[in-house]
């Protein structure tokens, strides 16, 4: 659906870690996997973690098919429950559109919580999310807690008061606004970082 290529925020994140030293880089909603192919290019070892098995089968069948699968491991989740990983356990988290999907904000910051318990202090956690200011926003069948759906699909629209709430207790290095795609959905990049 994406391409090959790796997402805009992936490029950013892979020099961000690569200037903190990340070795090992935990992707939450890998999908087919083409960011977590890019990290694995770029020389760090990377968690793919997807809700949907087929997807990461399918990212597990490409990277040994690229030679990068002693780069990759694939593991099934879904992040309404807690990380399947030991506390501090990676340098950096990354995540493109996973956090505006449908998840509520206690769903949210339950997660960011678990993301703060499974990083490394110093670490990195990067995501990109879909904000109040995309023109989607407002449109369509509404859930409560800013999340809308249109055209079949819902989405958790973020305020910067959510991000700020989401930083709090982390350093928030930068939250860089961007475009994506044709409509063009508008975002958001966050880069914060566990104390």
């Amino acid at each position: 659906m994406y391409g090959a290529e790796p997402s805009e925020p992936a490029r950013y994140a892979i020099e961000a870690f690569r200037a903190a030293g990340a070795r090992e880089v935990l992707e939450l909603g890998a999908g087919h996997g083409r960011d977590a192919l890019a990290f694995a290019r770029a020389g760090v070892t990377v968690t793919a973690t997807d809700f949907s098995p087929v997807a990461l089968t399918q990212l597990a069948e490409t990277a040994r098919a690229q030679g990068l699968a002693d780069r990759i491991a694939t593991l099934p989740h879904d992040v309404r429950a807690p990380l399947p990983l030991p506390d501090a356990s990676v340098d950096a988290v990354f995540a493109h559109m996973l956090f505006c999907m449908a998840l509520s904000t206690e769903e949210l910051t339950a997660l960011v919580a678990e993301v703060r318990r499974v990083l490394r202090p110093g670490g990195h956690l990067v995501y990109t999310v879909r904000h109040t200011g995309d023109a989607h926003y407002g449109a369509g069948i509404g859930h409560g807690d800013d999340i809308w759906e249109h055209g079949g699909f819902a989405v958790h629209y973020f305020s910067r008061e959510l991000v700020d709430a989401l930083a709090e207790g982390w350093h928030l290095r930068e939250v860089h606004a961007f475009e994506e795609g044709a409509l063009p959905r508008r975002l958001w990049r966050v880069d914060q970082v566990r104390p």
